[in-house]
């Protein structure tokens, strides 16, 4: 299989995981790295040993066939339809846009150029996502009925040294960590029908204790605490909470019950993670991953995924479909909240397919 030559828009803390993950994959090679604060680029440049350059520059590179788009999220419309322009395929971080009306430009000028879009979180790709997916696919819980998915936390303020995006409009528990758990949803469930949500937001304000910002307060401008339910067309029906007002909780990330077992699913925001299954009257039991990448960093995978589905004519995984279907259910929450009645969604998408069994960390196929 020929490598597909990759660039970097953003080299923020994020883009560091996703370098460093490249390197597995020998489908893909980074090709050039770019940024709009020139130091940040030469960096990254210098440690992954590629060229930093401006984002122009790289647009232009005949041998970049696919931008990652690492920019905050106010930025990656601009930047995706940007990076389309050019003719290139964009891989998103999350989430593909700050709205599904931002994120609709995306996927409509894709559909002109005949260009991909693939976006962010790819963990779902990870073994432990995988082998929950297989279980429930060959009927280890019998027919899902219902679950829980919990992210909660204090607040981002209190590790990431700029986290002040993180309460802007396109930031939000539910923008931020939401697609991790929904969208892994989504893959082992199918797509959601309708969404009810409560959303508030305590603060208007945030105490900054990382370093170097500590001390310094930061405006809130989104909800910090969403609550709420997700009606998948099958019929399951998952309880979900996203915030960053939960000084502590107990929660595991995911569990999915059935009518003939239950089964806990590891943090949608790693690749690993034990896969427990309790059958009805029985107890948890670990079971043993039937896929591969589970131990370690693979944020690239979805991209790594994206190219081989260039050269192989299939569709990719962690699709801008997918990504446009999550953003719609997260944006329904706060709709939900502010009219106080269920909304359906408008969109729907395919389950992307499973990864096939017994795969070495870094392969694709």
């Amino acid at each position: 299989m020929r490598k597909v030559g990759i660039g970097v828009i953003g080299c923020g803390v994020i883009s560091k995981a996703y370098l460093t993950a490249m390197k597995q994959f020998s489908n893909i090679e980074l090709r050039a790295v770019a940024d709009m604060r020139s130091a940040a680029a030469e960096q990254r440049a210098k440690e992954f040993g590629v060229p930093g350059m401006r984002v122009d520059q790289m647009l232009k590179r005949d041998d970049v066939e696919i931008v990652v788009n690492l920019t905050v999220p106010l930025a990656h419309t601009d930047v995706s339809l940007a990076v389309l322009n050019a003719g290139k395929h964009v891989h998103s971080e999350k989430p593909l846009g700050v709205n599904v009306a931002e994120a609709r430009k995306v996927m409509d000028l894709a559909a002109e150029k005949n260009l991909r879009v693939g976006c962010a979180p790819d963990t779902f790709l990870g073994g432990g996502h995988q082998t929950a997916r297989k279980l429930i696919d060959d009927g280890a819980i019998g027919t899902p009925v219902g679950g829980t998915a919990f992210f909660m936390c204090p607040g981002h303020e209190r590790w990431h040294p700029a986290p002040g995006f993180y309460y802007l409009r396109g930031g939000g528990p539910m923008l931020d960590m939401g697609p991790y758990y929904i969208t892994d949803l989504v893959q082992l469930l199918g797509p959601i029908a309708s969404v009810m949500g409560a959303a508030t937001k305590p603060r208007l304000e945030r105490l900054i204790t990382s370093e170097p910002l500590n001390g310094t307060m930061i405006p809130v401008e989104v909800a910090t605490h969403v609550t709420g339910t997700l009606e998948f067309v099958s019929g399951a029906v998952i309880a979900i909470t996203m915030s960053f007002d939960v000084p502590k909780h107990i929660h595991l990330p995911i569990e999915i019950y059935g009518t003939a077992g239950s089964l806990l699913v590891p943090d949608p925001n790693r690749f690993g993670g034990e896969v427990s299954l309790a059958k009805t009257g029985g107890e948890w039991q670990p079971q043993p991953h039937t896929h591969g990448n589970t131990e370690g960093e693979f944020r690239s995978i979805g991209v790594a995924d994206m190219a081989a589905a260039i050269v192989g004519n299939r569709p990719h995984r962690a699709s801008g479909a997918l990504a446009l279907h999550v953003l719609e259910a997260m944006e329904a929450f706060q709709i939900s909240s502010d009219q106080g009645r269920r909304i359906k969604l408008e969109t729907t998408v395919e389950r992307p397919a499973m990864m096939p069994p017994g795969l070495a960390t870094g392969q694709i196929n």
